[in-house]
């Protein structure tokens, strides 16, 4: 796929200004300044955030109501339930808000929906069911900002609700007692981009705040609240950039038995948001994606080493049979779609008998990113179907499934990624409505950007260079890792590798040598040959290998130079 090369645009003053007022190197003070990190303050926070950096948890809508009402439950026993999500934020959300309530001397039950049956968010069965366990009070966290139905229905059972969630509100929200949502229309909040378990970290700050305990009480928890920030792709920047910098110093050190087991079974090594996005992040949501969210939670917090290294065990099982079952699966729609020529159409959605639900999201992240146009796929059993969608940049798939609301029977998420579910009979009428949209919104004109920080020589790269950009840790949305071009390498030997899954070269350039790598770029291989000359984009990082440091080039695209 063509993908295009951009240049941010840079203020060569502000490069210089910054670079002498923090004693920074020049490429460095540029990728502050692509990063739009140019006022003093920002800049400072974004280098060394400190717990002073972190906001006023008021400034939320209904903090105060909720964390009223909570400190009341626990000064009278009453039964209270947190309703999470089977996700990695859901359930580190569970895990933070449980562990400090019953720090608070109070026993707290949880429920996650079973995502094969119930699927997301509430439902009336489950609230029906907690109703009847004579809890008082029901928390929900990562969900419950479009619940309206089953909010009111719990109210009529005669349970207080509080909403915490961090997801798309509708034009109307539920009639809780207090709803907590940093995206609410009508919010002050200074950052919108808050993780679910964000939200559970600015409640429990609150709650901190007002029974006047001291700091440690809510950010003990910071590596907990770290990985479920990183691991949900929210933005890593203004308040989720301090949780994540300060939390992952807390992650390497944790406290938290199961995390520690399940980051020694990884072996990563090096524990930064890499490690968390591609090592611990799969294997949680491996255990909600394949039916068993419960152990998730278990290993958050369990005390003992023993059941700590089995459910460890268990996870990475989990993970690998996901990793089958979405292979299968990807075939399965490869073959659909060669067959079909829907890579010719402005958008992908297909339908699949007993697909595994929980899969077919990851499944759709690949059509997408192969084909570069918004993919759902809906797995069928019966007449019920039940799907995941992922978007590109420049359309919003939440606003497309508001429009084809009629179609469906439930339906959440964001601009990027959304859940559904549907009737089989209304599938046909559902796609043909949605590519209707897709099509007046012209996305066959967008093509992959990829934006380049600065054009390097590679006889001017060093190690400490790498090293300085690190510093820059942790990468994510809105806080990428730096992309750079390399001009003119000659192509000194070729080879794919991993069954030709990936590319494995090494490069030429004036006075040396330099190793790349491209991952699910093996195809490659076919198109280039010893002594081309290429362009190369693509990030630096230190390899490291029988206690060897070497630089590689990390490649996300490469093309024939023709000067």
């Amino acid at each position: 796929m063509n993908k295009k090369w951009e240049y941010y645009n840079f203020d060569k003053e502000k490069i210089k200004e910054i670079s002498q007022k923090f004693n920074l190197p020049e490429f460095i003070a540029k990728i502050l300044v692509n990063r739009n990190v140019i006022e003093d303050e920002k800049i400072k926070v974004f280098l060394d955030p400190t717990r002073n950096d972190f906001y006023n948890p008021y400034l939320l809508n209904d903090m105060e109501k909720a964390v009223n009402r909570i400190i009341e439950a626990i000064n009278n026993k009453q039964k209270i339930i947190i309703y999470g999500d089977y996700d990695v934020d859901g359930i580190t959300s569970i895990t933070v808000l449980k562990k400090f309530i019953q720090d608070r001397g109070i026993e707290i039950g949880y429920y996650i929906p079973d995502r094969l049956n119930e699927g997301y968010g509430l439902n009336k069965e489950a609230v029906k069911k907690i109703a009847n366990e004579k809890y008082e009070l029901m928390i929900t966290v990562d969900c419950g900002i479009t619940a309206l139905e089953d909010v009111e229905y719990a109210n009529s059972l005669g349970m207080d609700v509080i909403v915490t969630d961090h997801h798309e509100p509708l034009d109307i929200i539920p009639e809780a007692l207090a709803v907590v949502n940093p995206k609410r229309k009508d919010s002050t909040y200074p950052f919108k981009n808050l993780a679910g378990v964000g939200v559970v970290f600015k409640l429990i700050q609150a709650i901190s705040q007002k029974m006047e305990l001291p700091e440690k009480e809510y950010l003990k928890y910071l590596d907990l609240v770290c990985i479920g920030t990183i691991s949900d792709i929210v933005p890593l920047v203004d308040e989720n950039r301090v949780i994540a910098k300060l939390g992952l110093k807390l992650v390497c050190v944790t406290k938290n038995i199961g995390l520690r087991e399940l980051i020694n079974s990884i072996r990563f090594k090096k524990i930064d948001s890499n490690a968390v996005s591609f090592g611990i992040a799969p294997r949680i949501n491996a255990c909600g994606r394949m039916g068993h969210a419960e152990e998730a939670i278990k290993l958050f917090l369990t005390e003992n080493l023993v059941e700590a290294g089995d459910i460890a065990d268990n996870l990475n099982k989990y993970n690998v049979t996901r990793q089958s079952i979405e292979r299968k699966i990807y075939d399965e729609a490869l073959e659909k779609i060669e067959k079909n020529n829907m890579n010719l159409e402005n958008s992908i959605i297909l339908g699949g008998e007993n697909w595994h639900h929980g899969v077919i999201g990851i499944v759709a992240s690949k059509i997408t990113e192969t084909f570069n146009k918004p993919s759902i796929l809906i797995c069928f059993d019966g007449e019920e179907g039940k799907g995941s969608g992922r978007s590109i940049v420049g359309f919003d798939l939440h606003e497309a499934l508001c429009k084809t609301s009629e179609y469906l029977e439930k339906y959440g998420g964001h601009e990027m990624a959304v859940g559904l579910s549907l009737k089989r009979s209304n599938f046909d009428s559902f796609k043909e409505k949605f590519q209707e949209i897709v099509e007046k919104s012209d996305i066959k004109d967008i093509v992959p950007i990829i934006k380049i920080d600065d054009e390097i020589d590679l006889k001017n790269v060093t190690m400490d260079m790498v090293r300085e950009i690190d510093k820059l840790q942790p990468f994510g949305e809105e806080n990428k890792v730096p992309i750079f071009l390399f001009r003119n390498l000659k192509i000194d030997s070729i080879r794919a590798i991993s069954d030709g899954k990936h590319l494995k070269l090494s490069l030429k350039y004036s006075n040396g040598w330099i190793d790349a790598i491209g991952f699910n770029m093996g195809e490659l291989v076919e198109q280039y040959t010893i002594e081309d000359k290429v362009d190369v984009v693509g990030f630096l990082e230190i390899n490291s290998y029988n206690n060897i440091e070497k630089l590689q080039i990390n490649i996300k695209d490469m093309r024939k130079s023709y000067n």
